[in-house]
């Protein structure tokens, strides 16, 4: 749990947001109740890995469609099993500023280290707005937070407007997850040495090596879980090297494109399946795959069909035996 004050945050931060954090999903079981079980199982499995840290009721966690009862339940079921050893951060966009507050109040009640908002998706329209909006939260909680850049909110900041955003005191940084690498590269070159700049995916690695910049937390993806096993932690392996400067490009290649590929393949087809929602449908099911709990998404998101999952089985399991 945190132990930093609100003035001490940037610091923590800068210490504690390294290497890899995963994004849990929220498992459901087949009568459609928050699976508690399967998510302490999870996160066993995933801290068996040897990922740093992890975040709950992420987009990929399917936060639109829990009642507020059930987010504030997986947040008491990740923070238990956390035990106050590993770090875990908790997202609370929500359109009802109020439900805002009490998640992010009880969040760190629990033992959160940390806060994830995104704007609230409907009316915030405007940059301004967005500052305004996280300020409110900044003002209510002690703890860190990190902004959460992607259109999947209706809003993608610039890299001037996220700027003004970590100047708030206690925001220490986004996941610009924006899917524009531009973007991307303009926040890190802005921002990169007073906040901390997460982009979810490997590609960033190579850019800060030719442009001169580094980032020290993949915040945070599914990544690790969806392409490691219990001996076979590759991917946590190729972060981890990453964050010791040494970006392993053969080992890579080896244990980590091969699979790195397959997902590329089955996101934007789950994407174009979804017209442009998160593939939730796509993560859920290849956890599964990889021992874990999942269970369906829930409406009105789209769940595999049989012969879907059929196909993506076969073809996770060859490259599997690849790597």
């Amino acid at each position: 749990m945190a132990e930093y004050s609100k003035s001490e945050a940037q610091e923590w931060a800068r210490e504690n947001l390294r290497g890899q954090w995963t994004t849990l999903m929220t498992p459901f079981t087949p009568d459609d109740e928050f699976d508690e079980e399967g998510m302490r199982s999870n996160i066993r499995h995933i801290r068996s890995l040897g990922t740093q840290g992890g975040g709950c009721t992420w987009g990929m966690g399917e936060f639109w469609s829990l009642t507020l009862e059930e987010r504030l339940r997986v947040f008491e079921t990740v923070a238990d099993e956390a035990g106050g050893e590993w770090p875990i951060a908790a997202h609370v966009t929500h359109t009802s500023y109020k439900d805002m507050i009490a998640l992010a109040e009880h969040a760190e009640e629990v033992g959160f280290d940390l806060l994830i908002v995104a704007p609230p998706y409907i009316v915030t329209k405007t940059e301004d707005q967005v500052v305004d909006w996280v300020s409110l939260l900044a003002n209510e909680t002690n703890l860190a937070i990190m902004f959460y850049n992607s259109p999947q909110f209706g809003i993608v900041m610039s890299a001037q407007g996220l700027e003004k955003i970590c100047d708030i005191p206690n925001v220490v940084g986004v996941k610009e997850a924006s899917f524009n690498q531009e973007l991307s590269i303009e926040t890190h070159q802005l921002l990169g040495r007073t906040a901390i700049i997460s982009t979810p995916d490997e590609w960033i690695f190579r850019k800060g090596n030719e442009l001169g910049f580094e980032q020290q937390v993949m915040f945070a993806n599914t990544s690790d879980w969806r392409f490691d096993r219990p001996g076979k932690n590759y991917y946590n392996q190729f972060i981890d090297k990453v964050m010791r400067g040494d970006l392993d490009e053969e080992f890579y290649a080896a244990h980590v494109k091969p699979i790195k590929d397959l997902s590329d393949k089955w996101w934007a087809r789950t994407v174009k399946m979804a017209n442009g929602a998160l593939p939730a449908p796509l993560c859920k099911y290849w956890g599964e795959l990889m021992g874990m709990a999942g269970g369906h998404v829930r409406q009105p998101h789209i769940n595999f069909n049989d012969s879907v999952k059929a196909e993506l089985k076969q073809e996770l399991e060859a490259v599997l035996e690849q790597i």
